[in-house]
């Protein structure tokens, strides 16, 4: 039987979803930043974000469970998980390296994930990697070191080594979740599977809140509000809708070369909006990571 053409409207379509998405994404660590400036520290800006975006996850959690059996308990407890490791681990340790690192350092850092995910399938999946997974982590820790050393040169100090090594830990918590979640995924769904870990991401985030800091943190300028709603909105909820959108229409390998515009977007948006200064090494780096996304992802 002859496989179904997607129409090219359906093409197009998916294309934009995907570059949307990506720089959806990208915009996070912009609006980060732009807070940051009005003394919120990075638990509490965290449990804002998830704050505004849980309702959303909650309703596309129910839909999803609709006409589907409840999840048993095996799977809820590694759902949760995920949610509590993967996301919740993740962001907390890409909020805090914001603290000390420029958007563009961080996007390019946080872009090695794919990286993680050859290495770690090598060691637990015993899936040894061939000579183009070799090239593209050459490519892509080549990036980081170009990338990083613009920021060494600007700011420096051990600030700069810390906000790197947070985000490098994110980046890798991230991979480990998106390893753990492939022995799920197919029984329940991929967008199900996002939204009950994003709130269990939630649930993380508010204990932790609750446990560690009073209700008097909440009393922030507006400002933080404001940015905080537009993090959930426009780089969380919007992006994670339209990336199912877009892995429907063009296909995850198709995605996955599209997102790489993610590292080169927040760079620009970094400029516009944050005024730091574009380097020809961030540059190249963040070329070369990309370099690597790409050599990684084709098939």
């Amino acid at each position: 039987m002859a496989e179904a053409v997607t129409p090219a409207h359906e093409l197009r379509l998916g294309v934009i979803f995907a570059a949307l998405a990506a720089i959806g994404f990208s915009f996070k660590a912009i609006l980060i930043k732009l807070a940051y400036p009005y003394g919120v520290d990075a638990l509490t800006l965290l449990a804002l974000r998830m704050g505004f975006s849980a309702p959303v996850f909650g309703l596309i959690a129910f839909a999803e469970r609709r006409g589907r059996p409840p999840l048993g308990l095996r799977d809820l407890l590694y759902v949760a998980g995920l949610g509590m490791f993967g996301f919740y681990l993740s962001a907390l340790l890409d909020f805090a390296g914001l603290q000390y690192i420029s958007a563009g350092l961080e996007r390019v850092i946080l872009f090695s994930y794919p990286t993680f995910v050859v290495l770690l399938s090598a060691l637990l999946l015993n899936k040894r990697p061939g000579r183009r997974e070799l090239l593209a982590m050459a490519l892509t820790y080549a990036g980081i070191a170009a990338s990083f050393g613009h920021d060494l040169a600007g700011a420096g100090g051990p600030d700069t080594w810390r906000g790197a090594l947070y985000v490098l830990a994110s980046a890798l918590t991230y991979s480990i979740y998106l390893i753990a979640s492939g022995q799920i995924i197919g029984r329940i769904g991929a967008s199900r599977l996002m939204a009950s870990s994003m709130l269990w991401s939630a649930l993380a985030v508010a204990l932790q809140f609750a446990a560690t800091k009073p209700m008097s943190a909440l009393v922030l300028p507006w400002q933080v509000y404001g940015l905080a709603a537009a993090m959930a909105v426009f780089a969380t909820v919007l992006p994670s809708l339209m990336v199912g959108a877009a892995i429907a229409r063009i296909g995850s390998a198709r995605f996955g070369l599209i997102g790489c515009i993610g590292p080169v977007a927040t760079i620009f948006l970094a400029w516009l909006f944050l005024g730091e200064a574009v380097g020809l090494s961030q540059l190249a780096g963040a070329a070369l990571v990309v370099a690597g996304v790409v050599v990684v992802s084709r098939k």
